[in-house]
């Protein structure tokens, strides 16, 4: 009887080793916002065109949920309601805008928040592992830019929030000359009809070449190769994203203690990316805290079933009490 009982055991430790346990999948959190509108973009004017950008509204957002915040960049699907954002915390965001009857944001609905996970199936990052950044769609893959650690992964999507990342691409610059929490800001995937052929294309915050330009790159396609953006200081670039033309806007930034905040939206024509170039493009538009801003982070373009181009931007409040998370629409004057 007591060999049987020995026998039994042996066999199930040995069964209970060959099985492997699966990491569990990180849990999705849903996250109540409640949304103030905001009607007028220069405080206590009516004005409605800054530069060549035409204010639609706005929101302001705030939650119980803790995990409302630090937002650093986000994609609409191409039903113009739908989103997904990551913030620098390590944190999917997903959810759906609302609309008012005359057309202008009045909400977020059907908000989660799910912790990212790494190559090695970690979740609940520390920010110096999992530090993202710039966010972009392409051919059934979320590609997501992160600093410190820096790198662009790409998961599957659907199914982003529950993966670990496909691969990596290849960067192109030289990593050790990034620095850690200013480099792989920006991630945009260029339109497959221009000359870029469905690119990623990077543009860091503020790190610089030897000749002080922005280190940028065009990550894969027949154009791939590393190119310049010149730095308009005292602006860092924080997000971009391509026009249908081919164009790249670029959202920048700046803050002081003697100005305070301050923002600006910089078009890069399609022409200037390229291997070798160094990009400079036009500012659209300029504000600053005479403007209803705060730590502007993230800008997505949205394409309307009628062709308006709108543009939509997010901020980043860095969990501050002293600071907003904020969602911008323009439309953009052709």
């Amino acid at each position: 009887m007591r060999a049987t009982s020995i026998a039994l055991c042996a066999a199930l430790l040995l069964q209970s080793a060959s099985f492997t346990y699966a990491d569990p999948l990180p849990p999705q959190e849903v996250v109540p916002v409640e949304s103030r509108q905001i009607t007028n973009f220069k405080i206590g004017s009516d004005d409605t065109v800054f530069g060549k950008l035409e204010f639609i509204g706005g929101i302001e957002m705030s939650s119980s949920n803790a995990l409302l915040g630090a937002i650093s960049s986000i994609r609409f699907r191409p039903d113009h309601q739908s989103f997904v954002a990551v913030m620098d915390t390590g944190h999917w965001l997903e959810g759906r805008i609302v609309r008012d009857a005359n057309g202008k944001l009045s909400g977020v609905k059907d908000l989660t928040a799910t912790s990212m996970m790494d190559k090695n199936g970690r979740s609940e990052q520390v920010k110096s592992r999992m530090d993202a950044e710039g966010l972009a769609f392409r051919n059934g893959e979320v590609l997501v830019s992160c600093e410190g650690l820096h790198r662009v992964d790409a998961y599957p999507d659907p199914g982003f929030s529950q993966a670990k990342p496909l691969r990596s691409l290849p960067l192109l610059l030289p990593v050790k000359q990034l620095r850690d929490n200013r480099s792989l800001e920006t991630l945009a995937v260029a339109p497959l009809s221009s000359p870029l052929g469905g690119a990623a294309v990077i543009v860091t915050e503020a790190s610089f070449d030897r000749n002080n330009h922005l280190f940028a790159a065009i990550l894969d396609g027949p154009l791939k190769g590393t190119f310049g953006v010149i730095h308009k200081a005292p602006f860092a670039v924080t997000d971009g994203a391509f026009l249908p033309n081919g164009d790249l806007l670029l959202l920048e930034r700046r803050f002081s203690f003697s100005q305070g905040i301050g923002m600006q939206i910089r078009r890069i024509p399609g022409s200037e990316i390229r291997p070798g170039a160094v990009a400079k493009g036009e500012v659209l538009m300029q504000a600053d805290m005479g403007n209803q801003i705060d730590n502007m982070e993230g800008l997505d373009i949205v394409i309307m079933p009628d062709g308006d181009i709108r543009i939509i931007l997010v901020s980043d409040d860095n969990h501050s009490i002293l600071e907003r998370n904020l969602m911008l629409e323009f439309r953009l004057k052709q």
